[in-house]
């Protein structure tokens, strides 16, 4: 790397959306949980073409950021 802060261009690539098993794996969840959360409308999501979805790896850092949270919490 050169030292400078990454292009517009870096940057929005790295918010393009993800498959389900991709999120699944950042979260380090199985897929039917993350498919879960979906049908519960618990976890922020994408529709395209109608049925398939698609995430946004920045609303996942957003989402498992306040999981901690929850988690932490309810250990202490």
């Amino acid at each position: 790397m050169d030292g400078k802060p990454p292009s517009k261009e870096r940057q929005a690539g790295n918010d393009l959306p993800i498959s389900v098993r991709d999120a699944a794996t950042y979260l380090g969840v199985s897929v039917q949980t993350v498919y879960l959360w979906v049908e519960r409308k618990q976890i922020p999501h994408l529709r395209v073409m109608g049925r398939n979805i698609r995430f946004l790896k920045t609303d996942l850092e957003a989402f498992r950021d306040s999981f901690k949270q929850v988690v932490n919490s309810g250990a202490a």
